[in-house]
């Protein structure tokens, strides 16, 4: 949520009022009455209380800067450069006026454009008089990024400010983002960062029992924390806000505060009349103590007055629900860029080690790079102009075939060393990117003549494997699909040979007949509207409630702007996508698929529906031809369960979040698990794109897609009469995954799963040729399952190996991992949802624990 712009609002008050920003934010402008203002300052002589001059105010010197809003990155550029000047000339003129400054890609650009200018803000931070806080590569959203993300926001970010200045940031300050992720507080700490200043979700959203509080997360790490009172803007004299803010903190646990000033959002910085301002209200009798300040200052003054704080232990939100779903395109590719790319790098690392890849860092930082900037809260939250979109989408296909060109360069290095011998035979290596062994179907074309009468797939132990053929996804010559089920070691490949010979009957394959699955765990039946009805063999019991389907598409009136300001839930259903045309696609006997196609008004909803041969997994490819306007599509699934608790994925953690219908931010999966017939029973829905969820009692929902304008910002209201571009109309595809599971979602690796459904196998083709490495081999491993490898990198300052692990299930853990690319292992204790970072020396095999800063 932005602010209006301060000229805008200053427009010449009477003698009886002030004006004074509501405390709600930009939602809107209140008048206060003289004497109540008075009354808070105790009488008409005295503009302030009697005990006012008790409280300390740390001036805040700022300027938010939103490289990308209502204007393209470019602009930003420009206006990160001349905010900065404009912040170094009131150096110049007041001798202890400070400023703060976050988001290292503005400072990056500076160096490159102005290396004068850089060498000039290098100066006053020496002096302490500016003051580098954030940490990260921008002001990022908070809720979308996965945990490795975040990781790299630091990783990028302070290496940066230590390049440039010689100092890391302490202080982590985002004070625009739209929520903030309960797993924060453990990565700040692992970034050196022991403080966090935000100013989303207000008091009006958000109660917190003090402004400054210690907030903590499920590792039991903590930062000492600010919620910014009013605004982060100010461009005029400060003694109202400070008057404000003085009676908001009347009943806090501390005396000394924060006030920021200086016009922002497109930049400016504080200006000449803030600065008299204060000037003049250090002089005032009566008067609490102001003066120039950083944030650094701030909270070296707190820790030396070591006040008794509250402690916080869950999520910052909500503010602007809307922003978990609009603008799915940018979803999308953040979500499949960090998952590419994750993937590449694992591949590099291990492969540069163990069979002489290279690792082409300086390829990966460009397109993390990228993929980080793209991750500014008005950029991911798809609050930005439209004009935007298109760069995101450049910007994603940049980072995306990097990290395909360095994955398949990799694996090619390694298949070439693989022999692949017998020239009537087409050999595939299949490589896991996991560290523990999964068995998958695996899909890939060949050309395959009718004339040939079998076909036979085999491992590289000549061991059969069961497979398919279906429809390629060309329709030239004899190409067909294969579909093969392969059995693969933890981070590592098998290959496997297709020829023509004889091959085993599939035995207790799944099967189709009109509009019904069936496998050994399932059997599935779709109604007249589309709606999926699944009957778990296992417990003789539906899995939905009610008449016994679920994914029922519900059509949400949703008139809110693109933000959805002010609004907590999207619940007010107007319609459903019905009318289904089914059609079977596969038949089986190892994959099974049916397209199930629905409408409503000028939309289209396919989706593809597989069912695999030993999968408790139910698989849907969807694609949506979207073409309404402010209504919402939310996938319902109402499980079959009493008692529910609802379990959100977050930034590498997970939070249990009340099932009251509220809005909420998620990550890859949602859970909800509860009492079926007494038993443990729940249902998981993995995505590949989507980020918002809400549950009402059993009712699990997925947010799809909005259809609000561009940047629409209350209070401005939309004419009847205006044609407006209207956001994610269109066509938009992304995959789900069902997993309804006995026990709890622990007990089932869901994350595991997750993991591997948004990075499956890779598989490349060999030609014919020799080769000395063994036709199956693994690098890696973990113990156990609840230790994920997320990250496998090459040092950013020499060539170690970085390996981070993460426990996923909320349980303390003893784990060893089996380093087999390096000839070592290692065991070490992980504390519940602990995130560990190893380093392992190229030269020595020596293994190290570092922070996200790759530091000991």
């Amino acid at each position: 949520m932005k602010k209006h712009n301060s000229k805008k609002n200053s427009s010449f008050l009477s003698r009886r009022d002030f004006l004074i920003r509501s405390a709600v934010g930009m939602a809107g402008i209140v008048f206060v009455p003289r004497e109540k203002l008075f009354a808070i300052g105790g009488n008409e002589n005295s503009s302030w209380p009697s005990d006012a001059s008790g409280y300390r105010f740390h001036m805040i010197g700022h300027a938010h800067i939103d490289p990308v809003w209502l204007w393209p990155w470019h602009e930003g550029m420009a206006v990160v450069h001349s905010t900065f000047r404009s912040a170094l000339d009131r150096m110049n003129e007041t001798s202890d006026f400070a400023f703060v400054a976050s988001s290292a890609q503005f400072y990056e650009w500076v160096a490159e454009n102005d290396p004068v200018m850089i060498k000039e803000i290098g100066k006053r931070v020496d002096e302490g008089r500016w003051n580098i806080v954030g940490g990260w590569w921008v002001e990022p959203d908070v809720n979308i990024p996965c945990g490795e993300s975040m990781a790299r926001q630091g990783l990028y970010g302070q290496r940066t400010f230590q390049r440039l200045f010689g100092l890391k940031a302490r202080v982590a300050f985002n004070p625009d983002s739209f929520g903030h992720a309960g797993t924060l507080p453990q990565i700040l700490n692992l970034q050196g960062m022991k403080y966090y200043v935000f100013m989303r979700p207000a008091p009006h959203e958000k109660t917190l029992p003090a402004e400054l509080f210690w907030w903590e997360s499920t590792d039991g790490s903590r930062v000492l924390t600010y919620r910014i009172p009013i605004s982060y803007n100010e461009t005029q004299p400060v003694n109202k806000r400070v008057a404000e803010i003085l009676e908001r903190f009347r009943n806090q646990p501390m005396k000394s505060l924060m006030a920021f000033y200086g016009a922002g959002d497109h930049g400016g910085g504080p200006t000449k009349a803030n600065i008299r301002s204060i000037e003049e209200l250090k002089e005032e009798k009566g008067a609490p103590a102001v003066f120039f300040s950083t944030m650094d200052g701030y909270f070296d003054e707190i820790e030396k007055e070591n006040p008794d704080l509250p402690v916080v232990k869950e999520d910052l939100q909500h503010h602007a629900p809307g922003c978990y779903t609009a603008e799915v395109a940018i979803k999308k590719g953040n979500r499949h860029s960090e998952a590419a790319l994750i993937a590449a790098e694992k591949l590099a690392a291990i492969g540069s080690w163990a069979w002489g890849a290279t690792y082409p860092k300086d390829e990966f930082t460009s397109a993390w790079h990228r993929v980080l900037f793209l991750q500014f809260h008005d950029s991911l939250a798809g609050t930005s102009l439209p004009e935007h979109s298109v760069t995101a989408r450049e910007s994603y296909g940049f980072a995306l075939d990097t990290a395909h060109q360095i994955a398949y360069k990799t694996l090619q290095r390694l298949e070439s060393r693989i022999p692949a011998e017998d020239a009537a035979s087409e050999y595939l290596v299949v490589f896991n990117p996991h560290a523990r062994e999964t068995k998958q179907t695996v899909e890939y074309d060949f050309n395959w003549s009718d004339s040939r009468q079998s076909s036979r797939v085999e491992d590289e132990q000549g061991n059969p494997l069961l497979h398919q053929w279906t429809a390629a996804s060309t329709e030239t010559g004899s190409r067909k699909k294969l579909i093969a089920e392969v059995s693969l070691p933890p981070f590592g490949y098998r290959q496997i040979r297709l020829f023509e010979g004889d091959a085993p009957a599939v035995k207790n394959g799944v099967t189709v007949k009109d509009n019904r699955l069936e496998n050994e765990f399932y059997s599935i039946r779709f109604s007249e509207n589309g709606e999926i009805g699944i009957l778990d063999k296992r417990t003789g019991n539906e899995v939905f409630s009610g008449n016994g389907v679920g994914c029922r598409a519900v059509v949400i009136d949703d008139p809110s702007d693109t933000w959805s300001h002010d609004v907590r839930a999207f619940l007010d259903e107007i319609g459903v996508f019905g009318n289904a045309k089914i059609t079977i696609l596969q038949s089986g006997p190892l994959k099974a698929t049916l397209r199930v196609a629905t409408t409503y008004g000028n939309s289209t909803l396919t989706i593809d529906w597989s069912l695999t041969r030993g999968s408790r997994n139910i698989e849907a490819a969807v694609t949506l031809d979207w073409h309404e306007r402010l209504k919402m599509l939310k996938f319902s699934f109402p499980v079959n369960i009493d008692s529910p608790t609802a379990t959100y994925e977050a930034p590498y953690g997970f939070i249990v979040r009340e099932t009251d219908g509220d809005e909420n931010p998620g990550q890859r999966w949602i859970d909800l698990t509860g009492r079926q017939n007494g038993n443990v029973y729940g249902l998981t829905v993995i995505n590949d794109a989507k980020y918002g969820y809400n549950v009402i009692g059993n009712d699990m929902r997925l947010s799809v897609a909005r259809s609000a304008v561009f940047a629409h910002h209350h209070p401005k209201q939309l004419s009847p009469d205006k044609e407006y571009r209207w956001m994610d109309q269109g066509i938009h595809t992304f995959r789900m995954l069902l997993l309804p599971h006995q026990n709890s979602w622990q007990e089932n690796g869901v994350t595991q799963v997750a993991e591997e459904f948004v990075a499956p196998p890779f598989c490349i083709y060999q030609g014919i040729h020799g080769g000395v490495l063994p036709k199956s081999a693994s690098f890696l491993s973990v113990d156990k399952p609840n230790i994920i490898v997320s990250a496998i990198k090459e040092a950013e300052d020499n060539d170690d190996v970085i390996i981070r692990c993460v426990e996923t299930s909320g349980i303390p853990t003893t784990a060893a991992i089996d380093l087999r690319f390096a000839g070592r292992r290692w065991k070490g204790s992980f504390r519940s949802c602990e995130i560990k970072t190893l380093r392992v020396n190229r030269g020595t095999g020596r293994i190290t624990e570092v922070n996200l800063l790759e530091e000991s």
